[in-house]
């Protein structure tokens, strides 16, 4: 098996769930990011699939129900996640409203959607997701991770709210 074999696995199960076309290339390279569920690569802006992230002015409440930027803290924990595993590689799924790439993206190995879900910096976004991240959002909420350990707004609402205002 060689070192590209489980990014190619990878690939092909994203390829099943996700519909992308069975040429998918992979997008490869070194990410900076954008806020918690967006990163930009090659000059690429790309919106991780099936996650929704908190917006950079969204604020949540902690167990001790003391306000915070959860989206701030989501995208700096992205950051640090991306700095210490490398390379990112992104399989284009879709394409946004925005014509932004909708794609999943492995990052050393490692789903990134997943990984900020499991860690509660992000949620599973059923209406996109099919489910796909249930489970570890499951073990981020019995665990109290991140935005599950006091109280929050589901970004997708949150939005909704401020185009109302």
């Amino acid at each position: 098996m060689t070192a590209n074999a489980p990014c190619a696995l990878f690939g092909a199960l994203i390829v099943g769930l996700f519909g992308a076309p069975a040429t998918a290339t992979p997008l490869v390279g070194v990410p900076s990011v954008v806020d918690g569920d967006t990163i930009e690569m090659h000059g690429q802006r790309i919106r991780l699939s099936g996650i929704d992230a908190p917006e950079s002015a969204q604020l949540c409440l902690d167990a001790a129900w003391k306000k915070y930027r959860c989206g701030q803290k989501a995208s700096l924990a992205l950051a640090d996640f991306l700095k210490s595993h490398r390379p990112t590689s992104c399989i284009e799924v879709d394409r946004d409203q925005f014509r932004r790439m909708v794609a999943v993206c492995t990052a050393g190995g490692v789903d990134i959607g997943e990984w900020m879900v499991r860690r509660g910096y992000a949620l599973d976004w059923p209406r996109y997701s099919a489910g796909f991240y249930t489970k570890a959002q499951n073990e981020a909420q019995a665990a109290k991770r991140g935005m599950w350990d006091g109280s929050f707004e589901r970004p997708w609402e949150w939005r909704k709210q401020m185009t109302v205002q």
